[in-house]
């Protein structure tokens, strides 16, 4: 069992596989405006802003952005759902074969590969993310402060270790506890059962209003109780953490059997993205191996398309280009479309030398997937590649119209800049990405940056002087902020 470095942030506490839920109504308060006298939705974006940047630094941290795009997709869908979001949401992969998913302050879920993989239909997986959007939509957290009288979120620091060890590591957690917050730790490990009680019945009503098969979800969780009979003592840490008791599993039941019958179909991006996740596990000639097999036996169910782009993944990560290209022919006889095939197409052209090729797909699938963040990302590097700076800055000036808040964009927009040789540009472009992570003191460094650079014209130059006022000020009041909250 391993304890992440980011294990000092606040975690909700999380019960990944938590039963579905419906609405608040039902036989549960509604604390939510009490909660927010006390840590306000503001306090907790920012809580978990600083969270983030420990998270995005963590080995186990999995910035792929056709893996995150796919769950923030799954995830917007069934938050749009809710009447009570008021925050947008970010949905990330971590590197972790456990089970797990767990919800931050300010709308940060995460989700471990295991449990993707775990999830035998789309549905499954749509549970467990309606049950920690339910977490976050119910301001759990701020609940928490409320009951445990600290209308601080400085002084609930001191349970994180406990509250994510418990994720991974019950023993870790327990050893925590006994270094002084025993009481502490287990007066919130107690109300956790009522946040696990709301979400479930919360995440349900989100689950059925999204179009997703409600019935899947009985099926995980009573597959998960009788995982967890199996290990009796050694059960996986969810499972001894986050038990599932009869009560919920009857609970959960009961309220699905009351509902109609509803199927839905797996979409193809939910299998893609189990496919490329199973490439790289192990060594890149077993993935081969096992992608092969299963195509030799036929034993895709359906989803023949996932097995070849599986194995043209895994092929390429094998560095057998040419057999991965075979592969692609196959799917487009098929007729497999989705943004995550056009990626992976172009990917195979730019590892031949050709990446004005691969430009050529990414343009010409860009009007197919508008708002696909890994196609975007894609064709400002194949660009780069190809040392077509100036048609790749029009691109991120271009996307950063529609999509302002997107850092690694601005990231890349920094590269471009470099390359064309336009300083002031590249440290403004670097200050905006760090921004939008919440790294103040670095955007301030990399704005004077910008202002000693001497290549700006008069507009550029009081574009970065009045960036920089507005970023110095904002630091300003959040050191006052932290003062007074320490009062």
């Amino acid at each position: 069992m391993k304890l992440y470095p980011f294990a000092t942030a606040l975690v909700l506490g999380v019960g990944v596989l938590a039963a579905p839920p419906l609405s608040v109504a039902e036989g549960l308060p509604d604390l939510g405006e009490a909660a927010q006298a006390d840590f306000s939705p503001a306090m907790e974006r920012r809580t978990g802003e600083s969270i983030m940047l420990e998270v995005r630094r963590d080995p186990a941290w999995l910035g792929d952005p056709e893996i995150n795009g796919y769950l923030n997709r799954i995830g917007n869908r069934l938050a749009a759902q809710s009447e009570e979001a008021r925050q947008e949401f970010e949905f990330f992969a971590l590197r972790d074969s456990t089970l797990n998913a767990f919800a931050m302050p300010g709308g940060y879920i995460g989700v471990h590969t295991g449990l993707i993989l775990a999830a035998a239909s789309e549905s499954e997986l749509a549970a467990v993310l309606a049950h920690e959007i339910s977490h976050v939509t119910q301001r759990h957290l701020a609940r928490l402060v409320n009951k445990s009288g600290q209308g601080q979120v400085t002084s609930l620091l001191a349970l994180a270790v406990a509250i994510l060890a418990a994720r991974s590591s019950p023993d870790l957690a327990v050893g925590a506890a006994m270094a002084g917050q025993g009481a502490a730790i287990q007066n919130q490990l107690n109300y956790s059962r009522d946040f696990e009680r709301e979400a479930d019945r919360v995440g349900l009503g989100l689950l059925e209003r999204s179009g997703f098969d409600i019935r899947g979800m009985s099926g995980f969780f009573e597959r998960m109780q009788r995982f967890g009979r199996l290990y009796e003592n050694n059960a996986p840490g969810y499972l001894r953490t986050h038990p599932l008791t009869t009560e919920r599993l009857a609970d959960m039941g009961n309220r699905i059997q009351s509902r109609p019958y509803k199927q839905a179909a797996d979409s193809l991006e939910f299998q893609l993205v189990r496919a490329k996740l199973r490439v790289q596990e192990g060594t890149a000639q077993d993935a081969v191996t096992e992608f092969q097999t299963r195509l030799r036996d036929r034993s895709f169910a359906g989803a023949e398309a996932a097995v070849r782009y599986g194995l043209a993944q895994a092929l390429l990560r094998d560095g057998k280009a040419a057999a991965a290209e075979r592969e692609m022919g196959e799917l487009r006889r098929l007729k497999a479309e989705s943004p995550m095939i056009a990626t992976l197409a172009a990917q195979l052209r730019q590892k031949q030398g050709d990446p004005i090729g691969a430009a050529a797909i990414l343009r010409a699938a860009q009007p197919r997937y508008p708002q696909d963040r890994a196609i975007a990302y894609a064709l400002v590097e194949a660009l780069l590649e190809a040392g077509q700076p100036q048609q790749a800055i029009k691109l991120t000036e271009d996307d950063l119209q529609n999509y302002p808040s997107d850092a690694r964009m601005h990231l890349l927009q920094a590269r471009t800049w470099s390359m064309l040789g336009r300083r002031l540009q590249q440290h403004r472009a670097l200050a905006e990405a760090y921004l939008l992570q919440g790294q103040l003191a670095p955007a301030v460094e990399q704005l004077e940056l910008a202002q000693k650079a001497g290549d700006g014209n008069f507009y550029e130059q009081s574009q970065v002087d009045s960036r920089l006022r507005e970023v110095k000020t904002r630091m300003a009041d959040e050191a006052r902020q932290a003062k007074g909250a320490r009062k």
